[in-house]
């Protein structure tokens, strides 16, 4: 036992010493980290000072992070398109943009040229705010083009459908005259139609070729509201848009006014052609593809889109057959009609009575043709009889007709005296 308390003693002191090393080196080792430490941010602040450019020049178009509304705003650089204006920098800026026609230079004769010139001078004196002059270049769209051609034409055959039934019912009528001039209104719109076909056809292949451009020129017009004073906070937003949409208004008539004396015509855009306009400034490749027209059309701002139900489909087409039907039927019914007055009035004719109206009537017509030619007098005394002469058939008429009236008892008179006779020899 005595020997072993010593060796007991000695190994105590060897793991203490190891124990005092131990920390002597945990704190060797942490002092350094922590003066590195000390020394990194300063490098990274010298770093980011000098290579800031560079960095932000290599990740210049790259996306990092999520991708949310406030980021997509950002790089639109504007806020919202709101009552033909374009609202920027949280609503500090407002903007109209008026789109111009230009005009034909070259083909100007000199003192053409020469009052383009002066009137486009006029335009510069008369700025009193600054402006912007913006060009976008975009493919020829001829679908709105095509879509009104084809209606035309529609149209067209459509007229053409209602010529044929006048023409029929003038035929029917034996109406050479009008048949003769229906005839005619029809080859004339036969001939339209066609020619409109051949231009609808002519359009649609010249929309198959993509490089057809078209230039529009812009004059971008903007309003601050720091120009309208202190104060703003007692204005709501409606209030501070209308007198913005004022301001603008006014300025964008005077610039078109001004520009109209060079002969350019311009017009201010609305909130779908402001949309428009920016949809082709940020999608420039994308725009050709799917214009912002298609994608009006096609809804994408809606919850959901459907097509048109099955039921819905045939309803439709049963409707379309019930017209061409009924259309048909009407159109058959008239001429019987027609054919059914016709022979009334022959038997209308044939009367005795109608006759002599008519006779009268035709007369009377004959007669006022030569009341310029007449004397007053003779005029008025051939219209009585005209009348008398008329007057007197009718009585005739009359009595002819009291005459076998009273034809008939008189034959029945010695028939009943016959029968008495019987009678009273039985």
């Amino acid at each position: 036992m005595e020997s072993i308390i010593p060796l007991l003693q000695v190994s105590i002191y060897v793991i203490i010493g190891i124990m005092i090393l131990l920390v002597f080196l945990y704190i060797y080792l942490l002092k350094p980290k922590t003066i590195k430490e000390e020394k990194e941010p300063e490098l990274i602040e010298s770093e980011t000072e000098e290579d800031k450019a560079k960095k932000k020049d290599q990740d210049y178009g790259k996306f990092h992070g999520e991708l949310t509304r406030e980021s997509i705003y950002e790089f639109m650089e504007f806020d919202e398109v709101v009552d033909n204006m374009i609202v920027r920098k949280k609503g500090s800026q407002y903007v109209m943009v008026i789109q111009c026609n230009g005009v034909n230079y070259d083909l100007m004769s000199e003192q053409e040229k020469i009052g383009v010139e002066e009137g486009f001078v006029q335009f510069l004196n008369t700025l009193r705010f600054p402006i912007q002059l913006y060009i976008q270049s975009r493919t020829l769209n001829l679908r709105d083009i095509i879509e009104d051609y084809k209606q035309r034409v529609d149209n067209l055959a459509n007229d053409i459908e209602k010529v044929d039934i006048k023409i029929a019912q003038a035929q029917a009528k034996n109406n050479r005259a009008l048949r003769e001039k229906l005839e005619f209104e029809k080859r004339r719109k036969i001939n339209v139609l066609e020619y409109g076909i051949d231009i609808t056809d002519y359009v649609e292949k010249l929309s198959s070729n993509k490089n057809v451009l078209q230039q529009r020129t812009y004059v971008i017009v903007s309003y601050y509201t720091a120009e309208m004073g202190g104060g703003l906070d007692k204005y709501s937003k409606e209030e501070i848009d209308n007198m913005c949409f004022s301001e603008l208004y006014t300025r964008c008539q005077n610039i078109a006014s001004a520009l109209g004396t060079s002969g350019i015509t311009s017009k201010i855009l609305d909130s779908e052609e402001l949309a428009e306009l920016l949809y082709i400034a940020y999608n420039r490749d994308e725009s050709e593809l799917l214009t912002f027209t298609k994608a009006l059309d096609s809804q994408y701002d809606s919850l959901y889109s459907s097509g048109k139900d099955v039921i819905q489909k045939k309803q439709e087409k049963l409707d379309q057959e019930i017209n061409i039907a009924a259309i048909d039927i009407a159109t058959d019914s008239i001429l019987k009609a027609d054919k059914r007055k016709q022979i009334e009035d022959l038997q209308k004719m044939q009367d005795l009575a109608v006759k002599n109206e008519k006779i009268q009537e035709r007369a009377l017509d004959l007669l006022g043709a030569y009341e310029e030619q007449l004397n007053p007098r003779v005029y008025e005394l051939a219209q009585d009889e005209i009348k008398n002469h008329e007057a007197l058939k009718t009585k005739g008429v009359h009595k002819a007709e009291q005459s076998q009236t009273q034809a008939q008892p008189s034959a029945e008179a010695p028939r009943k005296k016959i029968v008495r006779r019987r009678k009273t020899e039985e």
